[in-house]
């Protein structure tokens, strides 16, 4: 450390005294002579040795004389790829592609995403657009985790021309943990996909699914249409109490399910996101467990068809209206979320 100071003022004193030429030639060859004596076999330069003879060359015009192991060229290399390293910076851009998605959104997409394992993301989309995000669903679809899940399938397409003045019927069935079949009755209005009305029976008559009938639609409120299957349930009784409330039966064909579409769906929808997770233990925990579901589908459960709204229009929040919690709806199957003042 002291052999350097003294150098240091060797060379201020050369410079000041008017011997500059001697001073720079003396400096060149002391550093040359280091890089030399270091501890390799053969010596390398490091960055600091460029920098060194590039402020040489612009300080001294008779730097070449001192070169003993790097070439003229060389140091004029040095500069050129100097220039070009610094010009390429300048002239990147400051912020290259699309925005950046906000923290906020990338966790919460996680979030919905673990809380909610049978969501994709549409569904994920939708809840987000409720809360007052403005974010693409593509986006939301690159930032969920990767699953190996198969493509859900769209809903088919289904006498639009009355939609509004069209319902449609169906049972399916479901066993108790006594191995008891249950049959549960649907009925479906096509315009918002709400759920009408639903019973539990475990002996389906004729006779009791025209009484689910009158009451779905009590005081004149029938619809015009009404879409089902030929199953026998559906015998002479129930035939003439529906004619006599003014309603006009559309039967599918055999065997083809996807005629009556609508229903068909909702039951689907119904068994992925409830009954296949639970053991149904009796009529009555059934019916519970229905509601309970029916409740999160009619107010909270956004819908491809109603362009991300549910059936009983659910309102956008503003995104600066509070903090975001979660709702657990259905048992803690599905989560809603909505934001609360602070």
């Amino acid at each position: 450390m002291l052999n350097s100071f003294l150098l240091a003022i060797r060379f201020l004193i050369l410079v000041f005294s008017g011997h500059k030429q001697v001073a720079l030639e003396n400096l060149a060859l002391r550093q040359q002579l280091a890089v030399f004596t270091r501890d390799k076999k053969r010596p390398r330069l490091h960055n600091r040795d460029r920098v060194f003879w590039i402020a040489l060359r612009n300080l001294w015009k008779d730097w070449r004389t001192a070169l003993v192991f790097v070439q003229p060229e060389t140091v004029t290399g040095w500069q050129r790829e100097r220039f070009k390293r610094y010009w390429r910076r300048l002239s990147q851009p400051k912020r290259p592609g699309r925005p950046p998605t906000c923290w906020e959104i990338r966790k919460l997409v996680r979030t919905m995403a673990a809380d909610n394992p049978i969501w994709g993301a549409p569904r994920i989309h939708g809840e987000l657009l409720k809360l007052g995000f403005k974010v693409s669903e593509r986006t939301v679809s690159r930032l969920m985790p990767n699953k190996d899940r198969k493509p859900t399938q769209t809903w088919m397409t289904f006498l639009r021309n009355h939609v509004g003045q069209m319902v449609s019927i169906d049972f399916f069935t479901i066993a108790t943990i006594r191995f008891r079949v249950l049959y549960v009755f649907i009925v479906l209005a096509h315009d918002r996909r709400r759920v009408i009305h639903f019973n539990v029976t475990e002996h389906p008559t004729a006779a009791w699914a025209a009484q689910q009938m009158i009451e779905a639609f009590p005081e004149d409120r029938s619809p015009r249409f009404m879409v089902r299957d030929r199953d026998g349930i559906y015998g002479e009784i129930f035939t003439s109490r529906v004619e006599g409330m003014g309603i006009e039966e559309i039967c599918i064909a055999s065997r083809s399910p996807w005629q009556n579409c609508y229903v068909e769906r909702l039951i689907g929808s119904i068994r992925r996101e409830c009954l296949n997770h639970v053991i149904v233990l009796n009529e009555n925990h059934l019916r519970r467990l229905l509601k309970s579901y029916f409740r999160y589908y009619h107010e909270s459960r956004t819908h491809l068809s109603l362009d991300k709204d549910t059936p009983e229009c659910r309102a956008i929040q503003s995104n600066k209206s509070g903090r975001i919690v979660q709702i657990a709806q259905v048992g803690g199957l599905h989560h809603r979320y909505e934001r609360r003042a602070a």
